[in-house]
């Protein structure tokens, strides 16, 4: 959970506390979006609001409190910062061992040495968080800071086999994950960005792959870029002078078809790269695509986003205008009267007729059946099962039949019992 309001958390908290082991306080989040909300990390300075909201969730839940944490620059700080939460309830503390500035480009390196002081100053179990990118790097975290246990979020995100010690291709974890994604819908922009994590090395070197990723509308779409990079990467296995390991931003670990952790550069190894990406990636194909295909560059960018784009000049299809005098809009293409759907309403509802391409159906009207059958009744027709009208009688004898014609339905011989999912509606 994240916020700022003690008793809205309590409150959501107790939503969910029948379900689950623990609530987790979340006052890590560096991001922008945290910032404007006024939660996750910009609450670090505002020990007294934490305090009460950890001691409220510690007091009135019936599951522990957790929390996770970042650094602050002065380890101190941190300790006091770690000791407070403990002293207000929290049973199981997170350090992430960077500071809130450290993110995006000054992401850098977490510090253990932190995190190491945090759990000797605290009796509640704490959990490392930063550096996990094998499984290598568990065992050496908790040696180093004696935790007891550890934390890891982006180095799923590479390689999502991490915990089994294992780097599998990444097609093979792609397809695994959009198995997943199928059987368990979201929205698709967050299974893009899980994709684009895990074939993110051979991405670099497939740009035009990377292209049919960013444009994907669907999970089929996303399974043919899967399909093409693993068709790719089994075809340079067979090739022994291809450099398996030669990053576009330096040298691999591993060959690029293995899942396998992404290092952030420094900000001035970013700013170097990004001039190799654009020398050796997307310019160079637009520039190749320029020459081959005879298209501007704009054209071959647009062509690059969607790659069936028509450039030909065939004409957009022209539809068929409203046979109204007064209207100007489109026909419908199965209307019964060459109307839009405006018109052919207010014809229909005039005429008392139905159209089946607009699926508007007047003549089994609820409203209509009870004027017919008023009609009837004072025409003296007489009913299907026999019984006879006498017209003889006052109009109240019409206006109570009519009332009563929720129960009936109109046919050829007169009137006959109809069950309620029979009866016509508006379309």
């Amino acid at each position: 959970f994240c916020g700022n309001d003690p008793d809205i958390i309590v409150t959501a908290a107790k939503m969910a506390e029948d379900y689950c082991d623990a609530i987790d306080l979340n006052l890590g989040c560096p991001q922008m979006i945290a910032k404007r909300g006024h939660y996750g990390a910009f609450l670090q300075d505002e020990w007294d609001l934490l305090e009460k909201i950890v001691r409220k969730c510690h007091k009135e839940l019936k599951v522990p409190i957790t929390c996770k944490i970042r650094v602050f620059e002065s380890v101190d700080k941190t300790v006091q910062y770690a000791q407070m939460l403990e002293r207000a309830g929290c049973q199981l503390l997170t350090v992430h061992g960077r500071t809130r500035e450290m993110k995006g480009r000054l992401t850098g390196l977490a510090d253990w040495k932190v995190i190491k002081a945090v759990k000797d100053a605290v009796r509640i179990p704490v959990f490392a968080n930063g550096n996990i990118q094998y499984l290598s790097d568990v065992k050496r975290c908790m040696e180093e800071t004696g935790v007891d246990g550890v934390m890891t979020a982006e180095g799923n995100l590479h390689n999502p086999a991490l915990f089994a010690g294992v780097n599998p291709p990444i097609w093979q974890m792609c397809e695994e994950y959009l198995d997943f994604a199928e059987k368990y819908p979201c929205q698709l922009s967050y299974i893009r960005g899980h994709v684009f994590k895990i074939l993110h090395h051979g991405l670099h070197l497939h740009p035009d792959i990377r292209d049919m990723v960013g444009v994907a509308r669907s999970v089929e779409c996303l399974r043919k870029a899967v399909l093409l990079i693993k068709e790719r990467g089994l075809a340079e296995m067979d090739k022994e002078d291809f450099d398996s390991c030669g990053g576009l931003f330096g040298r691999l670990p591993l060959p690029y078809w293995y899942c396998q952790p992404y290092v952030r550069p420094s900000p001035e190894e970013e700013e170097d790269n990004r001039k190799k990406r654009d020398i050796l990636t997307r310019l160079a194909v637009i520039e190749e695509l320029v020459n081959v295909e005879g298209l501007s560059k704009n054209k071959v960018k647009k062509r690059l986003r969607n790659p069936n784009k028509d450039f030909t000049g065939k004409k957009k299809i022209k539809f068929d205008i409203c046979t109204s005098d007064t209207c100007n809009n489109p026909r419908g293409q199965k209307c019964n009267h060459n109307l839009c759907k405006s018109c052919c309403r207010r014809k229909t509802s005039v005429e008392v007729v139905d159209c089946e391409g607009h699926k508007i159906h007047f003549t089994t009207h609820p409203e209509l059946l009870k004027r017919q059958m008023a009609d009837r009744v004072m025409g003296d027709i007489a009913p299907c099962d026999n019984r006879t009208c006498d017209t003889s009688e006052d109009t109240d004898s019409a206006s109570l039949l009519a009332d009563n014609i929720d129960t009936y339905e109109h046919n050829e011989g007169g009137f006959s019992r109809a069950s309620q999912k029979d009866k016509g509606w508006w379309a």
